[in-house]
């Protein structure tokens, strides 16, 4: 029995490390350490940018995409707006033609985001590019927050925030799970940045130093986290910039939710194994410390322990002897509790019935289950990156 519990316990330490106990560790080493001295963020920093929109049949929020991206607070003559919608086989480019300000790229066959961007690329011809999704919406002063920064050599990149705006009336349950996580994960990104970097920048809102993008293969699945960490593997740094960010709907109900979801999980498996020299601490020090424990571990390890805690728990309970009354009797009632909830959730969602007390163990499970089905589909390389995209409230 003392295996199994060395098993649970260690298990135990190693989820909650994932989740929280490493960014408690890292916001400690902030606190005690010293301040690096501040770079110059004072205006007059202001050179030409490039701002690329990847847009794909996006016909029905275009226009106000559009608008929204032409009311950014930047000098008029030093933004470039590079709309391409490679495959659409909407009115996306008839709407994009009817912007003189804007230049169009588009092709009519579809290869992906990723071929796109890596088009794109080779025509830009300004110092910074800024990325973002066709269906989100920019703060006016994204640009100046994010371009400040670069005035610090050492800044490869810029990660902005990604806030879902949850509905005030009516609300789906999947919108309350979506934007508490992407709160949850932007607290972890200020982190990681004060720290050192951010590992792994959202395609929501970002931007890079064009000098240091390497075209993407076309197979990759998360486009944006791999030019993101390449940057990071040369030795610069992601900067998380809160005042920067990308506002977009949650997605329309739990199914949406459950494609993205599980994309995004296959493509953090391939990713794995892409930037596996990451995983060498004694190369990559801070960025592999931070890398492990915020992405891999959570992609990896946190899926297997879950069922591993809860098996070994039961086996404890029903055959160590010790009798019912004892904290793995606890911990196995707390488990089931916890499980309980999270079903609950489920069915609550498919009826669209708002319960937050039950909505956050189904999310977490939700997410968690998502990466087995995406780790089944990137070994059977099923998750093509001609994916469809979520539909958004």
């Amino acid at each position: 029995m003392e295996i199994f519990k060395i098993v649970t316990w260690l298990s135990i330490f190693l989820v909650f490390y994932s989740y929280f106990g490493y960014a408690l560790l890292v916001w400690v080493i902030i606190k005690a350490r010293k301040k690096n001295q501040q770079i110059d963020h004072s205006s007059g920093f202001e050179p030409p940018v490039s701002l690329i929109v990847a847009v794909y049949n996006e016909e029905d929020v275009l226009k106000k995409k559009i608008e929204n991206c032409l009311e950014i607070d930047y000098p008029k003559n030093k933004l470039k707006l590079i709309f391409v919608a490679d495959g659409s086989t909407d009115n996306s480019a008839a709407i994009i033609k009817q912007y003189p300000q804007i230049e169009l790229l588009h092709r009519p066959e579809r290869q992906g985001k990723v071929a796109a961007i890596n088009r794109t690329m080779s025509i830009v011809t300004t110092d910074y590019v800024v990325f973002c999704d066709a269906n989100t919406f920019l703060n006016k002063d994204c640009i100046k927050e994010i371009i400040k920064h670069y005035r610090d050599e050492k800044i490869g990149a810029v990660a902005g925030e990604k806030k879902v705006v949850v509905p005030t009336t009516e609300g789906k349950p999947v919108k309350d799970g979506e934007g508490l996580y992407w709160k949850y994960e932007s607290k972890l990104k200020q982190i990681d940045s004060d720290f050192y970097s951010v590992v792994g920048a959202a395609g929501e809102l970002f931007s890079i130093r064009t000098e240091l993008f390497e075209p993407v293969p076309a197979e990759v699945l998360l486009d944006d986290f791999i030019i993101s960490m390449n940057i990071c593997k040369n030795g610069y740094r992601v900067i998380y910039e809160p005042k920067a960010y990308a506002m977009e709907a949650p997605s329309l109900t739990m199914k949406d939710e459950q494609k993205r979801k599980i994309r995004i999980s296959a493509g953090g498996f391939q990713s794995v194994v892409m930037l596996k020299e990451l995983l060498n601490i004694y190369k990559y020090g801070k960025l592999a410390f931070l890398y492990i424990s915020h992405r891999v571990s959570r992609w990896v390890v946190c899926p297997v322990l879950l069922p591993v805690i809860f098996i070994c728990n039961l086996i404890i309970v029903l055959f160590s002897g010790e009798g019912l009354y004892n904290i793995y009797t606890a911990l196995l009632i707390a488990q089931i509790a916890f499980y309980g909830m999270a079903f609950l959730g489920w069915l609550f969602s498919l009826r669209n019935i708002k319960n937050n007390l039950f909505y956050i163990p189904y999310y977490f499970v939700f997410i968690n289950v998502a990466l087995y089905i995406g780790f089944s589909r990137f070994l059977k390389k099923k998750q093509t990156v001609l994916w469809e995209k979520a539909k958004r409230k």
